[in-house]
Parts: C-alpha cells; sequence; structure tokens
C-alpha cells in the first residue's frame, strides 16, 4: 500500500462498500450469534443453584481477606507511626 492510499483511507473518505452492505453485515453477524447461542448447553435449575452458591462463597472468602488485611495493615501503620 502507498502512502497515497493509506491517507486517502484515514480522511473519511467514506467507505468504498455498497450502501446496503452494512445492514447484510449486521444482519449476517446476528443469524451467526443466534446459532451460535443454540450450541450453547445451558445449566438446569439444580446447576446454576450450585454454581451460584459457589460463587457467592467465593466472593465471602474474598471479602473476609481483603477486610481482613485492610484491618492487620492499619494496625501495622498505626503501630508503626503512632
Amino acid at each position: 500500500m502507498s502512502t497515497t492510499e493509506g491517507s486517502a483511507r484515514t480522511r473519511g473518505g467514506g467507505s468504498a462498500k455498497p450502501a446496503g452492505t452494512e445492514r447484510r453485515s449486521v444482519g449476517r453477524f446476528l443469524r451467526e450469534v443466534i446459532a451460535e447461542l443454540g450450541k450453547v448447553i445451558w445449566p438446569g435449575r439444580k446447576e446454576l443453584i450450585t454454581y451460584s452458591i459457589v460463587v457467592i462463597i467465593f466472593m465471602a472468602f474474598m471479602v473476609a481477606l481483603v477486610a481482613g488485611l485492610d484491618i492487620l495493615f492499619a494496625q501495622g501503620v498505626l503501630y508503626v507511626f503512632g
């Protein structure tokens, strides 16, 4: 690609695609998204509840860990700097 071609593209001179191409591209994209969602194995109610409980327990553990470290470091700063 020469410099004149590159600069012509970046100047906002419009795309070289026909007028309806963007609409067809969006339609194709949406059809492909729907097709891919059809391939997904969705969890059942029991699995969803199990996964949700695991996430909630993990998040509670992480919150407790961060809070504990925060309190520990705060005590350390107060001890060092009085």
